[in-house]
């Protein structure tokens, strides 16, 4: 099988992001994107979709964490629709449900190259200021729109909003890993219309 991996950078006036990713990983991991709680959803996500990424980020984080937060997922994004190639023999769709103690989120996945987001996770307010929980909607609609994805989030409680993002940041990367793998059964693209 080819070598599914890609690097992706951003630099603006507000951040300045380089991104190296393998989709067919084992989980190790090298994030540090000046937000330490958000090193720690992305360490999940990476870990349980066993994707490798290497993730370096400097921000104007004296402003707010909102640029950076946001730009990673473009960057991301970009390093994902780039590994993914033309996406020929991929499964496609991908569905992970994941617990975490009192939350529990619902992840469902289109690699359709048709970015869209549906984020049903009742969050509206930060873990102080360690970070802005509401921000995890801007990371997810980056990351969909420069992917290529239809990502459908669903979080049907939860107490704790560390665990509730805790189970969605595993069930994303879980439902993704899914989706990307690829299936010999696969010739070219899933689709009836035989492209994406």
């Amino acid at each position: 099988m080819t070598k599914r991996s890609a690097k992706a950078e951003r630099r603006t006036k507000e951040t300045d992001i380089r991104i190296s990713l393998a989709l067919d990983g084992d989980g190790t991991h090298d994030i540090d994107s000046g937000i330490p709680f958000f090193d720690h959803m992305l360490t999940l996500f990476t870990v349980h979709g066993f994707f490798n990424l290497t993730l370096s980020a400097k921000g104007d984080l004296q402003v707010d964490f909102h640029h950076t937060v946001e730009d990673i997922g473009l960057v991301l994004g970009d390093a994902f629709g780039k590994a993914l190639g033309d996406r020929a023999g991929i499964v496609r769709f991908g569905h992970a449900v994941t617990p975490m103690d009192d939350a529990l989120a619902a992840v469902t996945v289109d690699l359709s190259n048709r970015p869209y987001l549906v984020f049903n996770a009742g969050l509206t307010s930060g873990t102080g200021k360690h970070f802005d929980a509401a921000l995890t909607k801007e990371f997810f609609r980056a990351f969909t729109t420069r992917c290529g994805l239809n990502l459908h989030i669903n979080v049907s409680y939860g107490e704790n909003e560390h665990h509730v993002l805790e189970a969605i940041f595993k069930a994303t990367g879980r439902a993704i890993s899914r989706a990307a793998s690829v299936d010999s059964r696969i010739r070219g693209v899933r689709s009836t219309k035989g492209s994406l």
